[in-house]
């Protein structure tokens, strides 16, 4: 049963990393408008997460440790201040993106416009943090986040030509508007790697107690969770590429919306609504809850999604206050898909503060025993880096060029 739990916790991470406002509009985005070209620039960011999540895992497991309370003690709390400022102002944005995405299948299911659901959409957020625990979290996530697989089951009712989609997986060029091309691709790996997903799986990883002999279990959990979200997102990429029009410039929700109709017919629509809604509901409740991870233990207060409210206060205020500020856009009428192409691009830029210092803890025996990077890992997570230091600089110039 534990052995499943550890599974769970990888299936409702992958929904983070690829299921969420900005993996699903931006798959999309690239689907319509290059076909499968982008499906190469996928499966990098699938390869570099899988990396980064199984050793954040193994951090937690050898050295009871979260990547936070790590740098934390091994860097003390000056250093960590800046990656901790970087990466939480990055999330709340990130955050408010899925709150107003959550908003927008509201409104497609309704009608009612998508500020008044702002604040109910919060208080329910909140109200899931505040009465549940990690369990709840991490196992109704990962169940009802299920509904995703319509995705999958579309591209296979459309009935795609697997010649031209291996094609997608080798790297190519730009076919036309070569600045747009590469800004849905540094938004796809701003999308993918965005770095409170290796906060989340570690303090996970802790609250479900792992130990040492749970490193193998870890490899199995970090590579079928990422692999199975990876497998989703890329069927999101394939049927727009099926149903748009080549070349079709999608630039609302509204627009998307009726992309399952031709494979599922009637069902299309609502099934579209619920995969969006439930899917960004389930990573707001992730950001949410690493928000708070990170801020507790770079501060040494005391945390935990399974702890009392009142035992661990300015836990429970650091998500509270997050949710506040990020229901604000929405409830003021910010164009969440602007929003969210603001935040993925963010997301690139800050990656480099997140993955330099978590490559020293992954080489100090200290925390990782005997567990520590290979060579070959060194080197994976040092390129990594480099793309991250890649996106950082290009990110800005590409969203006002191509965005």
């Amino acid at each position: 049963m534990k052995k499943l739990l550890h599974v769970a916790l990888g299936i409702v991470t992958s929904f983070g990393g690829f299921l969420e406002a900005g993996s699903i509009t931006t798959s999309i985005q690239a689907g319509a408008e290059y076909g499968y070209s982008l499906l190469w620039v996928l499966l990098v960011g699938t390869i570099c997460l899988v990396a980064l999540i199984e050793m954040s895992g193994r951090l937690a497991a050898m050295s009871h440790h979260t990547i936070a309370g790590a740098m934390r003690e091994r860097f003390g709390l000056r250093f960590f201040v800046l990656p901790l400022v970087g990466v939480v102002a990055v999330s709340v944005l990130t955050l408010a993106a899925e709150l107003g995405a959550v908003c927008i299948a509201l409104q497609l299911a309704t009608g009612v416009s998508f500020q008044w659901w702002a604040v109910p959409v919060m208080v329910a957020l909140w109200l899931l943090l505040w009465r549940g625990n990690f369990g709840v979290v991490e196992n109704g996530v990962s169940l009802l986040g299920l509904v995703t697989v319509v995705f999958l089951v579309a591209a296979a009712r459309l009935h795609p030509t697997v010649r031209e989609m291996a094609a997608g997986f080798v790297p190519s060029g730009a076919p036309y508007d070569a600045s747009r091309y590469w800004f849905l691709a540094v938004s796809i790996l701003g999308a993918t790697l965005t770095p409170y997903l290796f906060y989340f799986y570690s303090s996970g990883a802790v609250e479900d107690g792992w130990e040492p002999d749970d490193v193998p279990a870890n490899r199995f959990v970090s590579t079928f969770g990422m692999g199975f979200g990876a497998t989703l997102a890329a069927a999101v990429l394939v049927v727009a590429a099926l149903v748009f029009m080549r070349g079709a410039r999608l630039e609302s929700f509204d627009q998307m919306a009726p992309m399952l109709t031709d494979a599922l017919g009637p069902w299309g629509f609502p099934l579209f609504v619920a995969a969006l809604g439930i899917a960004c509901f389930g990573a707001a409740l992730e950001v949410a809850l690493a928000l708070a991870y990170m801020i507790a233990q770079g501060f040494g207060w005391n945390w935990g999604e399974n702890v009392r409210p009142r035992e661990a206060a300015r836990f429970s205020v650091s998500y509270t206050v997050a949710l506040v500020l990020a229901a604000a856009p929405a409830a003021i009428g910010l164009d969440p898909l602007r929003l969210t192409n603001v935040a993925m691009a963010l997301n690139a830029a800050c990656l480099p503060l997140a993955v330099v210092p978590f490559l020293v803890l992954m080489n100090d025996r200290e925390y990782v025993g005997d567990r520590s990077n290979s060579r070959l890992g060194n080197a994976f997570v040092l390129g990594v880096v480099v793309l991250a230091c890649v996106l950082a600089i290009v990110s800005v110039p590409l969203d006002l060029l191509g965005g």
